[in-house]
């Protein structure tokens, strides 16, 4: 094996490492937690899109890329796994599972509306029943309900 397979490697191992601590802070790699950062990642890959390609980002007065507006939303996608974080603690101390998935409902609703936006942006149509659907989870993750199925 030579040094580049033992980086690679390395880099790999180090990933899987550094993903495991944050699941496991997080409250382990469940549905509620793959959807919110399935549906965070797929705001951020719309945004780039409207941004770059279509250049009708709401966020710049030009409405194209900017580092500044993209440095700020990944400062709040950390802000929302950080609610996510204080979530999880709540549920220990409380001794319940409640609030973590109503946080992760919350903000994954919350998220699939801008992927809604985006979309919208970008003149691709959608189905109102979608955008309901992401408006009546949000409610139901605000009202502590993600979790009573």
């Amino acid at each position: 094996m030579d040094w580049f397979d033992r980086m690679k490697n390395g880099l790999f191992a180090g990933t899987a490492a550094v993903a495991g601590v944050l699941s496991a802070a997080l409250g382990g790699w469940d549905g509620p937690l793959e959807t919110l950062v399935g549906v965070m990642a797929l705001d951020v890959v719309t945004g780039l899109l409207v941004a770059g390609v279509f250049k009708k980002s709401p966020k710049t007065p030009g409405g194209a890329l900017s580092s500044g507006a993209g440095f700020r939303g990944l400062l709040r996608k950390a802000a929302i796994l950080l609610a996510v974080f204080l979530a999880v603690l709540l549920d220990r101390q409380a001794g319940t599972a409640l609030a973590r998935p109503a946080v992760c409902c919350f903000f994954a609703a919350n998220e699939g509306l801008s992927v809604l936006e985006n979309l919208g942006r970008m003149g691709v149509p959608f189905p109102a029943f979608l955008k309901n659907a992401l408006e009546a989870l949000r409610a139901r993750g605000d009202e502590g309900g993600a979790s009573r199925d």
